[in-house]
Formats: structure tokens, sequence, C-alpha cells
């Protein structure tokens, strides 16, 4: 049996040491902003494990009313979700997400993110795919304004 999940999260930019996406920090004079690290890679990730196990979102599991999660490591979260998905009985497949960024480019962080984001789920890097998208100018992405990231993620039953 298998299950999709699609996940996706927005964050505003603002001047700061650099952006957290994927669980690294990639240099660049903005910042993501949010309660936790505001890592909108990750956060999209842990909604579409948790979406295709059907076991909620992160809004649920980590709430921004919650003072524990003020400034939490996103990729923490991450973990804690999988484990939950693989104590529900699932596995994931594969993952392939997008980025949504006028700047920095992704492109020279890609396989640092990939590698990363396995080992935070404990699967092959193989098993995940990430790429980069400008806003070419327009609207929040384009103007530097906000970031995004979306993701698919396939699981399934383990035997």
């Amino acid at each position: 049996m298998f299950r999709v999940g699609l996940g996706h999260d927005t964050h505003r930019l603002g001047p700061g040491p650099g952006l957290v996406i994927g669980g690294l920090t990639i240099p660049h004079e903005l910042m993501a902003l949010g309660h936790s690290d505001a890592d909108v890679l990750l956060h999209a990730i842990t909604d579409a494990l948790l979406g295709a196990a059907g076991l909620g979102d992160i809004g649920e599991m980590f709430p921004d009313t919650d003072p524990a999660n003020r400034g939490r490591d996103s990729a923490g979260m991450l973990a804690a979700a999988a484990e939950r998905v693989t104590a529900a009985g699932w596995r994931v497949v594969n993952l392939d997400c997008v980025i949504f960024a006028q700047r920095p480019k992704i492109l020279p962080h890609r396989e640092a993110i990939r590698s990363r984001i396995a080992a935070v789920l404990g699967v092959d890097p193989a098993a995940v795919w990430v790429k980069a998208k400008t806003g070419e100018g327009v609207g929040p992405i384009g103007r530097e304004e906000a970031i995004a990231a979306e993701c698919v993620v396939l699981i399934e039953r383990r035997s």
C-alpha cells in the first residue's frame, strides 16, 4: 500500500545572517522569518510526511503558540515527524522538492541539502530530490520578500 503527501511552506524574508534551507545555513544577506528556524524546505517535507500517513500537520505537532518551539531546529521537527510516521507502520520511498527563491542560487548547495535531508530521514540520498525555481523578478518571491517550498513524498506500508 502506498500513500502520497504534499507539503508547502512560505516564509517572509528579512535582514539576517543567512537562510536555513534543508537543515543547512546558506550564506545570504537575508533570512527567513518565523517562529522556529524558519526552514521552509524542512517544514514542507514535514507536512508532506505527516499528511501522507494521515498524522496531521506541522502546526498540530509543533504549534507556534508553544514557547518551546521558538527558534526550534526544523531538522529535529522533521526527525520527530519521521519517527511518528515509522511508528505508524510506514517508510519513506522517495521525495521530490522545489524551493522557490530569487536568490541565493541553490544548485551549489543541492547535494549537501539532499544528504542532510536523507540523513535526517534515514534514507538513501538517491531517494531525495531537490530543485529550485526563481520568481523571475515577479511577485513576493521575485522581489525577495518571501521564500517558499513544496514537497511531494511517497510512503509505503512496511511489511
